[in-house]
């Protein structure tokens, strides 16, 4: 272990706090409880599998469920979404990280690539297809947020 101390930044409201530490947080007496707050998964393993891999109007499938945010695993393959869908209740951002989707919306179309965010307002009207880029498997993290958001990274 090296004795260089550590800076540990505590965000609070948006501000750091900046601590000098003679350890690393990582040296402590062990986890008691709920070890599993840490978890790490694959969202590649079958097990993962959404209904709407292969059909437009299955489901994505909810990884994790709050009371402002969501988050749903969405794998799409062969279909083409049919029909619009509206989310009233929420914000929609889309992350594709695997394979790519054509997303049309009321206020425009985009093609969704590996590293692209998409966010379609609550209300606006969309649907996604297939396109040339489009992989065997289409793999999204898709984000529903309830709350308010604003931009606020700098540029475009």
């Amino acid at each position: 272990m090296s004795n260089t101390p550590n800076r540990e930044l505590i965000t609070i409201d948006g501000k750091n706090v900046v601590l000098q530490r003679d350890t690393s947080p990582m040296i402590n007496g062990g986890i008691l409880e709920f070890a599993e707050a840490l978890r790490l998964f694959n969202i590649f393993d079958e097990k993962f599998q959404p209904s709407n891999f292969g059909l437009a109007d299955g489901k994505p499938l909810r990884m994790y469920d709050g009371k402002t945010v969501k988050i749903d695993l969405s794998k799409r393959s062969k279909e083409d979404m049919g029909f619009w869908h509206r989310n009233a209740d929420a914000h929609e951002i889309i992350f594709c990280v695997k394979g790519a989707l054509r997303w049309e919306t009321e206020m425009g179309e985009r093609i969704v690539r590996p590293g692209d965010m998409l966010l379609i307002p609550r209300g606006i009207a969309h649907r996604s297809a297939l396109c040339d880029e489009s992989d065997d498997e289409n793999v999204l993290v898709e984000l529903k947020i309830s709350e308010e958001i604003k931009y606020v990274a700098e540029g475009d």
